[in-house]
C-alpha cells in the first residue's frame, strides 16, 4: 500500500497470536553481540529504549539482532502485525521517530511494501513477543533522497517490539450481492486472489458517497477506531484508469488505522462487515478535493473495490 498509504495515511515509515517478551532481563542496558549500537536504558521489552550512537562504519547489509526472544509464533509474510518502535540514524544519538511517546502501536502488513524494505525483510521470521534491533542500509531505507529528518544515504537503526501478529485471509468470502444499479460501477466477484475488474458506466458520477456490498461477509461490523487489513483496487471514474492497487505489489493485504484515511474510506467502510467486498464511489469533497495527488487529477471522483479482510 505504499502509494495509497502515502495518499491516505502518510506515516513516516510508509512505514491473532499474542505473546509477552522477556521481562526483567537487563532492563537498564544491553550491548548487542553483533556490533549494533548499545541500548543504554530501557532495554526490556515494552520499555522505551535509549540508543547509543553507532561506533565505526555501519554495516553494508541488513543486520538483525534479537535483544530478547518472545514465545509467540513466527511472523510470516502477509501477517498483520502490531509493533512499538524507536528509530535513529547510525551516526546520531537522537531518535527521529518513535511510537512509545505516542502511546499507540504501529500496524503494518509484513511484505506488503507498506514500509521500508529493511522492515519487511528484518521482521519476517521473528517471534511475537520479541524485541529486535535492526541496522538498515540506505538501499533498504530511504536511499539517496532521505526523508524529513533522515539525511540522504543514512543507515538507520530501529529497536522494534513485536506485540501481536494475525494471519489474515487473502480474499473476501461471503454471499454475492446483486449489482442491479445501472448507474454504478460493476465489480468482479472472483475469489481467486486476483484483482477484481471494475467497469465504470458512461454516466455522470454520483455527487454523494456510495458504499455498497459486492460480497457480504459474516464478520463483525467495522468501527472507525479499528485498524483494518484490506486488499483494494482504485480507479478514476473519468476514464476508468487504475491509479493504485494492492494486488499490483505482491498481492499482500495492507493495514492502516481507519481513522487516518480519507473521509470517503472512513464513512464508507464503517459499519461494513469483515469478510466483505465493498464498492466505494467517493466524490471529490470526501477524497482529495481540488488538489492533485500523485497523478490523481484535481476534482476526481474515485472508485474502489475493497476486500475487508480483518479488523482489530
Amino acid at each position: 500500500m505504499r502509494r495509497l498509504a502515502g495518499l491516505l495515511v502518510a506515516p513516516l515509515l510508509l512505514l491473532s497470536a499474542v505473546a509477552c517478551g522477556s521481562e526483567g532481563k537487563g532492563s537498564d542496558s544491553v550491548s548487542p553481540a553483533g556490533g549494533l549500537p548499545a541500548i543504554t536504558a530501557g532495554a526490556a521489552f515494552g520499555e522505551k529504549p535509549t540508543l547509543a550512537k553507532g561506533e565505526g562504519d555501519p554495516p553494508e547489509e541488513l543486520k538483525t539482532e534479537v535483544i530478547s526472544e518472545g514465545d509467540g509464533a513466527e511472523v510470516k509474510k502477509g501477517d498483520q502485525i502490531e509493533v512499538n518502535y524507536l528509530g535513529q540514524a547510525w551516526d546520531s544519538d537522537e531518535p527521529f521517530d518513535n511510537s512509545f511517546d505516542r502511546g499507540e502501536p504501529f500496524n503494518l502488513t509484513v511484505g506488503a511494501g507498506q514500509v521500508i524494505k529493511g522492515w519487511d525483510q528484518g521482521l519476517e521470521g521473528q517471534k511475537v513477543g520479541s524485541r529486535v534491533e535492526l541496522a538498515i542500509p540506505p538501499e533498504l531505507g530511504y536511499g539517496e533522497q532521505g526523508q524529513g529528518q533522515i539525511k540522504p544515504n543514512a543507515t538507520l537503526v530501529f529497536v522494534v517490539d513485536i506485540l501481536k501478529a494475525t494471519t489474515i485471509p487473502k480474499v473476501a468470502e461471503g454471499t454475492e450481492v446483486a449489482q442491479d444499479n445501472i448507474d454504478l460501477p460493476k465489480v468482479g466477484t472472483n475469489t481467486d486472489g486476483k484483482a477484481p475488474s471494475i467497469t465504470v458506466p458512461d454516466k455522470d458520477a454520483p455527487t454523494e458517497l456510495v458504499s455498497t456490498y459486492i460480497i457480504e461477509g459474516d464478520g463483525p461490523e467495522v468501527k472507525k477506531s479499528d485498524t483494518l487489513a484490506v486488499a483494494y483496487k482504485g480507479v478514476l471514474w473519468k476514464g476508468g484508469k487504475e491509479f493504485d492497487s494492492s494486488y499490483a505489489r505482491g498481492n499482500e493485504p495492507v493495514s492502516f488505522p481507519l481513522s487516518q484515511v480519507i473521509p470517503g474510506w472512513q464513512d464508507g467502510l464503517e459499519g461494513k462487515k469483515v469478510g466483505s467486498r465493498v464498492l466505494l464511489v467517493i466524490p471529490p469533497d470526501q477524497a482529495y478535493g481540488d488538489a492533485e495527488q500523485q497523478g490523481i487529477p484535481a476534482g476526481s471522483t474515485l472508485v474502489f473495490s475493497v476486500d475487508i479482510l480483518a479488523a482489530s
